[in-house]
């Protein structure tokens, strides 16, 4: 059915927004046509149709609207149902060159790997010919000219007929061996005539040679026989040319051993078998096969059946991947490596030469199984990472820490809870950063922690607050935009949340409920405004890393793990039953893991690799640009962190409250915090009025703690000032204890 056109109201004046107008549902109708029907798929030229007027067209006509003006044609070109058809036909349709042939990275990337290859495989047998392969060739060249001899003489005496003449003899059949003979006969005399004149031919193009070439010619026909008698000569289980790169094992798939795969893994029945439909084919460093299950078998069968599927092609498991077919519960699409591809590494990060990032896209990660680069993004998610030790856990954490580092508008947070070296060079552009959980020098990193989640907490409800109030032509849908958070004025950066071993401060004894209260916080409500929230562990359970800090991670990467129960956790319930089982990971596939939730497909990631140089070389750059930029802040900048979210500032607060006060004004708490503990709360005490009360009303908005206008007399008139209550503050330092006395 055509759309109906869209007309001014008639109390409008002309001009006005067509997104104010109102949809009349007027039939349409041709020029002069007395039946009018709408064209078939719903469009419409314009000045074709026009609409049919009721009874008060002239009314209308009045207001605005004259006879015969063209209609504005519909939007779609299709009808949803005819789009969709051609949406899934463009899906179905094979492309007619790969895309390493179309997309212009990809093509870059196959000639570098084409240079590197045959770069290599030359200099290899350049530096093995004069020390390995000269020897040989002359150690096996005599026995070559003697097996070439031999060859010749056997030709020449018909000796592959001796067999047949000796067996006519054994069986004393005269004629047969009369008739071999003479057969015999005639092949000697042919054979040594060609071979005397190949031999004087042979011997007059050396004389030949040697008179009349020159050196180099006849030095080069003296290598190219020499090699070549060598060739003849080497023993078959040792080549002459050693072997450049390992050949690893390959066969070609047949639809057989398909059929047998299936057979084996109980997916197929007596009456029914498995269907193609389309041929098996080569794709990438792999074989590509889609298959049509037996009617009620699923692609949840197929995944329950991976390693007999793998057993019956007779390939690792590690070389199955299977794809899910959109168009039918029964269709499987299998992808059969050459070899283990996990085992491959992926190489270097691309932020190795890169300026600078933009993290509100999507920045390079790694590759899949098939080597396609894999984009990750943090933009409104939390994301968990879980492993055993040494699987790279943390270096694939760290390189998307080095993607945010490479943005100068990200504010980075970095805590690392076992104290590791990996982290330590974060210290150039971090806006609040800590390792380990032990005091060194009066520092304590788990306050630290603790403050910088306390400040993060009170900034993002803040955030909720001023984006709610901005005007609608800078914030239209109440949302975070790349403009806003790369206005300094406004201060709502994408922050990026990082902490490492995780389990190491969620355990400890005095403030581990609170960081966790935090971090759950943060890791719910706090993407939605670009704080994003990227935790890792080595220990998932609901001891070390509660159930209620996992789930509320929306994104999860698990690398190899001991059991299917530990994948299970990391990557949520439900994940196995998927086919999701990052126990199933060697040893070998370091950097590699399971990605879920960051898109809507789940797969496998081998993430790029950037060691302790290679973060020094991007992290250099990184803090070049934020001073550049200047978006150095926090401890990047030497800037200690606010006291006011310290542990002890309701306790001090309450100090400086003289006795009979019940409202005070924040500035002249500030001066009495300065004189109290003038260390932590001097710089106060050098702001001018307005900042000294902004200072405390962020100290204390983390606690609850209101401040509100106080008005005093002062020589005779009404001077306001924000403040706060003692029975605000007596009431929050209460709620504390409890917290503290229930934990």
């Amino acid at each position: 059915m055509t759309e109906n056109p869209v007309f001014p109201p008639p109390d409008e004046p002309e001009g006005a927004d067509e997104r104010t107008a109102e949809v009349l549902p007027f039939p349409l109708k041709k020029h002069s046509d007395p039946a009018p029907e709408a064209p078939a798929g719903g469009e419409a030229k314009p000045g074709e149709w026009e609409a049919e007027l009721p009874d008060d067209a002239d009314d209308a006509e009045a207001e605005g609207l004259a006879e015969g003006e063209p209609v504005d044609p519909p939007r779609e070109a299709y009808p949803p149902s005819v789009s969709e058809w051609m949406e899934a036909k463009d899906k179905a349709r094979m492309p007619v060159l790969p895309d390493w042939v179309k997309l212009p990275d990809q093509r870059k990337a196959v000639r570098k790997w084409a240079v590197r290859h045959y770069s290599t495989v030359i200099g290899y047998h350049a530096v093995r010919l004069p020390c390995i392969y000269t020897p040989k060739i002359l150690w096996y060249s005599p026995r070559g000219a003697w097996r070439w001899s031999a060859a010749i003489g056997r030709w020449v005496f018909d000796a592959e007929g001796k067999s047949l003449r000796l067996a006519s003899v054994a069986n004393e059949d005269v004629a047969e061996y009369l008739k071999l003979s003479r057969q015999r006969n005639d092949r000697v005399r042919l054979r040594g005539i060609v071979a005397t004149i190949a031999g004087f031919i042979g011997l007059a193009a050396a004389l030949t040679l040697y008179v009349m070439a020159p050196s180099w010619l006849l030095l080069l026909a003296v290598a190219t026989l020499t090699t070549t008698l060598g060739a003849v000569g080497a023993p078959a289980d040792r080549p002459l040319i050693d072997m450049a790169k390992v050949t690893f094992r390959k066969r070609k798939l047949s639809s057989d051993i398909v059929v047998r795969a299936h057979e084996v893994a109980g997916l197929t029945s007596k009456d029914q078998t498995i269907a193609f439909p389309r041929p098996i084919g080569r794709d990438g460093d792999g074989w590509r096969v889609v298959v049509d299950l037996p009617y009620g078998k699923t692609f949840e069968d197929a995944m329950k059946a991976h390693a007999r599927l793998a057993s019956g092609m007779d390939i690792a498991p590690t070389q199955l991947f299977l794809d899910k077919d959109e168009t039918s519960g029964r269709r499987v699409s299998y992808w059969i490596a050459d070899r283990d591809p996990l085992a491959v590494p992926s190489g270097k990060t691309p932020l190795l030469g890169a300026t600078r990032v933009d993290f509100w896209k999507p920045f390079p990660w790694g590759v899949d199984e098939r080597g396609n680069p894999v984009m990750a993004t943090m933009l409104w998610l939390s994301l968990l990472v879980g492993a055993v030790p040494r699987q790279g856990k943390t270096f694939s954490a760290r390189t998307i820490a080095l993607a945010a580092a490479l943005d100068p508008y990200v504010r980075l947070y970095v805590f690392d809870g076992k104290a590791s070296p990996d982290w330590r060079k974060f210290t150039k552009v971090a806006h609040r950063i800590a390792f380990g959980i032990v005091p060194k020098n009066g520092f304590d990193p788990v306050v630290h922690l603790l403050t910088s989640l306390r400040e993060l907490k009170a900034d993002v409800e803040d955030r909720y607050h001023r984006l709610s109030e901005l005007p609608l032509h800078i914030c239209p849908e109440g949302k975070l935009t790349p403009e806003i958070s790369r206005d300094k004025k406004l201060n709502m950066p994408l922050t990026l949340f990082v902490i490492d071993e995780v389990q190491e401060y969620l355990t400890h004894p005095e403030h581990g409920k609170e960081i966790l209260s935090l971090l759950v916080y943060l890791a719910r409500v706090a993407p939605a405004v670009g704080v994003s929230v990227m935790t890792s562990t080595q220990k998932p359970d609901d001891k070390a890393c509660p159930s209620e800090l996992r789930d509320q991670h929306q994104a999860r990467f698990a690398l190899r793990v001991g059991a299917y129960q530990v994948s299970d956790v990391i990557l949520g319930a439900g994940s196995y039953s998927e086919g999701l089982d990052a126990s199933k990971l060697l040893k070998s596939h370091k950097g590699v893991g399971l990605l879920k939730g960051m898109s809507d497909d789940a797969g496998i990631v081998r993430t790029y690799l950037a060691d302790g140089r290679d973060a020094e070389r991007i992290l250099t750059r990184a803090a070049a640009l934020r001073e550049a930029e200047g978006t150095l802040t926090g401890d990047a900048a030497g800037e200690a962190p606010a006291p006011e979210v310290s542990a002890t500032i309701l306790d001090d607060v309450a100090a400086v409250l003289g006795k009979g006060e019940a409202k005070v004004w924040s500035e002249t708490i500030v001066d009495r915090l300065a004189d109290l503990r003038p260390e932590v709360y001097g710089a106060w005490a050098e702001l001018e009025a307005k900042p000294k009360a902004e200072a405390l009303t962020a100290a204390l908005k983390p606690f609850s703690v209101a401040t509100d206008q106080i008005g005093r007399r002062i020589d005779g008139k009404t001077v306001n000032k924000r403040g706060i209550k003692r029975d605000d503050l007596a009431a929050a330092i209460t709620q504390r204890n409890e917290k503290r006395a229930a934990g």
